[in-house]
């Protein structure tokens, strides 16, 4: 009797320990796939690293701006590189990330270090940074501004199809895809367009030291190697990623070889979420046909 109680005692225990680690187990997957983001690498006197890849866009920028907002506050983290590799992208969100790396330069050193392409938008947020870093074969510069958009009034009259349109202001439709464009939107358009270009040259005089008349005859829309942006003062020296972390240490007084610390973002990944990511594009895409002017700090 004795001996049938003591296996029941065991299967129950059996049972209970795997019923608990069933459970421990689902709770650790629910971790590791859910979204969110985390930081990975070193403990103690680090240099962050966070990566700005892409054309600049909301969906690509924000994530940049919170991690540095992020590490602003934190204390391990004493110094900052950001990765460049971008062509640029939306002239807003370029501007919102310069402003969070003068913000996080107030409490620790930042350093942009170039990768293949940092052009336009890519340039503009470099002009941020207390150090500039390029390659010698970087694609850089690209200082200015363009807005374009699409037009079809041609193929909407050889299939017969008219727009009309009911407007507030004769300016209300402007960049409008169904008909050319006309002088006085182009005179506004252009007007737009030459006060953005000259907020990205105020913010490379400011950023590199030069005088306005100095940028002027670099801002035309020319791409640089990183070899010619550093003979023109452009960047400050030349490097790789490793030499632009090596560098950061030693702005932050970091001794030794320093530790890295990289944003890493959790994200669950399904076929439907993959299905979603591709149906997402294809209606920016479309999208992109259909809409007004953009002004992008762009290098096309």
């Amino acid at each position: 009797m004795a001996r049938t109680r003591d296996v029941v005692v065991g299967v129950i225990i059996v049972v209970t320990s795997l019923v608990v680690l069933g459970f421990f187990g689902v709770a650790m997957m629910g971790v590791l796939s859910g979204t969110g983001e985390m930081d990975l690498g070193g403990f103690g006197s680090s240099v962050g690293v966070v990566e700005m890849y892409g054309v600049m866009t909301e969906a690509s920028g924000r994530p940049v701006i919170g991690t540095l907002e992020r590490w602003q506050d934190n204390n391990s983290i004493k110094a900052v590189v950001v990765h460049v590799d971008s062509p640029g992208g939306q002239v807003a969100i370029s501007q919102e990330i310069y402003d969070a790396i003068l913000r996080l330069r107030e409490e620790k050193p930042v350093v942009v270090s170039m990768a293949s392409v940092a052009a336009s938008g890519g340039y503009y947020i470099a002009c941020a940074a207390d150090r500039v870093m390029a390659n010698p074969g970087t694609l850089t510069g690209s200082i200015g501004v363009i807005m374009s958009f699409h037009t079809v009034e041609q193929l909407l009259d050889k299939v017969g199809i008219a727009t009309e349109t009911i407007k507030s202001g004769e300016l209300k439709d402007v960049g409008s895809y169904s008909r050319k464009m006309s002088r006085k939107e182009e005179l506004m358009l252009q007007a737009v367009v030459s006060d953005t270009y000259e907020q990205f040259v105020g913010v490379v005089a400011e950023g590199r030291g030069l005088e306005v008349d100095e940028v002027y005859p670099l801002a035309d829309g020319s791409i640089f190697t990183g070899m010619q942006a550093y003979n023109l003062g452009l960047v400050d020296t030349l490097g790789g990623l490793y030499d632009a972390i090596e560098l950061a240490a030693d702005l932050a007084e970091i001794g030794g070889t320093p530790k890295v610390v990289r944003p890493f973002k959790r994200e669950s990944v399904s076929i439907f979420d993959l299905m979603g990511t591709a149906l997402g594009q294809f209606s920016q895409e479309v999208k992109s046909l259909r809409s007004g002017p953009q002004l992008l700090y762009l290098y096309r």
